[in-house]
């Protein structure tokens, strides 16, 4: 019997045989070419599809591109959609990774029901979840249908990260947006956010009789706006403070105002203060009094405790008719004319009192800004300078850049061009998204799925308390830190006719940022090390942008490191910095105790030239947006 098999590259060149043709081999060959050549077809046609779809959604919206892509999101999506049609082969390698990660999640959950809790543990998929917060309800590990409903989410919205992340090709803002957003719509798809797939809701609704869930509607019913059908959710109980009373109550005056900023002067709880008062600029987005909450963590009572006479700028909540103040107005009529005042405040030379000064987020950022333009002029009052979480570089500034481009900000502009402000609820909106899990998510689980009540919470209610934006002010701080980050750059940007130069600052200065700080993180702020051209003293605080600053000594929460050797470079300092249990406050002052000055009779508001105009805290802090 004659073998008519062939071998592989000699059957390829036979033209006719028969016993070729009929061959198992022969065949799954010529199946292989026929799919690849399909394949190949069909790859064509769908790249084509997709870019001819690409061209017709970018030309007919255009028009509407402003009012529906805001955050100018659709763009890296497309070009995410653009590089899978290229390269198919990720996304089919990417979704088989997936569906073994769903049969290892199949097997863990056999297996819980045949073996010890222990083992089972040992082999679930979805180890995380005792991290999450959105789990912890026990509910979740004991109860195997939650169990494995979970784990399938946490794996599901892992890979989609995952994926979206490693996409090649795309520009790193177009990538970071992509990862951003992607992580938000998995968020928004937990199963603790929906009524069915919540065991901690389903049984309060059980407990409570169906009232959790009564009251739930009640909650949503609350929070929608009848006109715009917009929901803000309530994240704390309106009622529940009252400034100047239970909330921001440390003794003081308001000694001066301008059209932008009033001045307050607080009262002395020592017999003798520093020579040089303590002037503090704190951010205009959101008001001063962070710094001054209860008396059990406020800054500002603290910082008088120690002998400190405390200024405090509390900025105007603006409206249309300050939409055209800029950056350059802040700096002049925020802080140049509040040192004239506070030395006239004091009794002394408006030219040339001598004081510290405190910056706090952006208010730092103008601070740096101010200074390196007041030693230019030859303007030498200010002798120490203290930056809370404030960035100078921004060229790590962390997830706020991916709300600032171009596109953004021209969008920006055009819904700011009538009003001349930005709305407050638009800027908290902007840092809820940045911790959407903790800011957004939790509190509808709380208010509309649980039922609950909003809580009485002084931060939650100064969180709340939002301020409006001026429009040029705004646009100048987004296009030349976030987008051009000129602030960085010796002469980058110009002031009243001052190129300026950080590098200028020869002042010693105290740089603090915190360690979970998501809206200055702490890479970018030590930048700033860099940047002063005097002696600067870098501490890294535990927590995050709020807590990570107001946290008292009393208190004994957190911790904080410090390097005293100082390196330049982010990993040397880190690697060699000592941990230190709790508040830094006192490291702070006694930083600054030495460079403010011989000790005097203790000032109170009205003993120099301006008089008391009200009690702190002021009646700009109480204008609602």
């Amino acid at each position: 019997m004659n073998d008519t098999r062939k071998s592989g590259p000699k059957a390829s060149d036979e033209s006719d045989g028969a016993a070729s043709d009929d061959s198992p081999g022969a065949a799954f060959a010529e199946f292989g070419r026929t799919a690849g050549e399909l394949f190949t077809q069909q790859a064509s046609a769908m790249n084509e599809l997709f870019a001819q779809s690409q061209r017709m959604l970018t030309e007919s919206m255009a028009p509407m591109q402003r009012e529906m892509d805001p955050m100018n999101v659709g763009p890296a999506f497309l070009a995410a959609g653009e590089k899978l049609a290229i390269d198919p082969q990720k996304l089919i390698s990417s979704n088989y990774a997936l569906w073994q990660e769903h049969m290892t999640l199949w097997q863990s959950t056999a297996t819980r029901e045949l073996e010890a809790r222990a083992q089972q543990e040992r082999s679930d998929p979805a180890k995380e979840t005792g991290k999450d917060k959105r789990f912890r309800d026990e509910s979740w590990a004991e109860h195997p249908t939650f169990d494995y409903i979970r784990s399938s989410y946490l794996i599901t919205s892992r890979w989609l990260v995952d994926t979206m992340a490693s996409i090649e090709g795309l520009s790193q803002g177009d990538h970071d947006k992509l990862v951003f957003h992607t992580r938000l719509l998995a968020d928004a798809f937990s199963p603790s956010n929906f009524l069915l797939t919540n065991p901690e809701v389903l049984q309060r609704i059980v407990d409570s009789g169906g009232q959790s869930l009564v009251q739930g509607m009640k909650n949503l019913q609350r929070d929608l706006d009848p006109d715009t059908g917009q929901l803000k959710i309530l994240m704390n109980d309106p009622d529940a403070f009252h400034l100047g009373e239970n909330i921001a109550t440390t003794p003081g005056k308001v000694v001066w105002r301008n059209e932008l900023v009033e001045l307050l002067q607080y009262s002395p709880s020592t017999k003798k203060v520093h020579e040089r008062p303590l002037v503090i600029v704190p951010p205009w987005i959101n008001k001063f009094y962070i710094l001054d909450l209860q008396p059990k963590n406020s800054f500002i009572a603290w910082a008088v405790s120690q002998g400190y006479t405390v200024f405090v700028i509390s900025w105007v909540n603006p409206d249309g008719e300050l939409g055209a103040r800029t950056f350059e107005d802040y700096m002049r009529q925020g802080i140049l004319d509040t040192l004239d005042a506070v030395n006239r405040a004091t009794g002394r030379d408006p030219a040339t009192g001598e004081v510290s000064m405190i910056g706090y987020c952006i208010g730092g950022t103008l601070l740096s800004a101010t200074l390196s333009w007041m030693k230019a002029r030859g303007d030498e009052r200010v002798k120490a300078a203290t930056f809370f979480a404030s960035q100078a570089d921004f060229s790590e500034a962390g997830d706020l850049k991916l709300f600032a481009d171009d596109v953004q900000l021209d969008n920006l502009q055009h819904r700011m061009k009538d009003s001349g402000f930005l709305e407050g609820r638009d800027m908290a909106q902007t840092f809820n998204l940045l911790r959407a899990r903790d800011l957004i998510w939790s509190f509808y689980i709380d208010n509309y799925l649980l039922g609950k009540e909003p809580l009485k919470f002084d931060l939650l209610y100064w969180n709340a308390d939002a301020t409006r934006m001026p429009r040029e002010t705004h646009l100048f701080y987004l296009k030349q830190m976030y987008v051009e980050n000129n602030l960085a750059k010796p002469g980058g940007i110009t002031l009243d006719g001052v190129p300026i130069d950080l590098g200028t600052i020869d002042i010693p200065v105290y740089l603090q940022a915190a360690k979970d700080d998501h809206i200055a993180p702490y890479p970018s702020v030590f930048k700033s090390t860099g940047l002063y051209g005097g002696p600067v003293r870098f501490v890294l605080a535990g927590s995050g942008h709020i807590a990570g600053v107001i946290n008292p000594p009393s208190a004994k929460k957190y911790q904080h490191w410090i390097n005293e050797d100082a390196p330049l470079e982010l990993q040397a300092w880190m690697d060699g910095a000592d941990e230190h249990p709790g508040s830094w406050w006192e490291d702070w002052d006694r930083w600054l105790s030495p460079l403010s000055g011989k000790q005097v009779a203790a000032r109170r508001p009205g003993d120099g030239e301006l008089e008391a105009l009200c009690d702190a805290p002021g009646t700009y802090v109480r204008v609602k947006s």
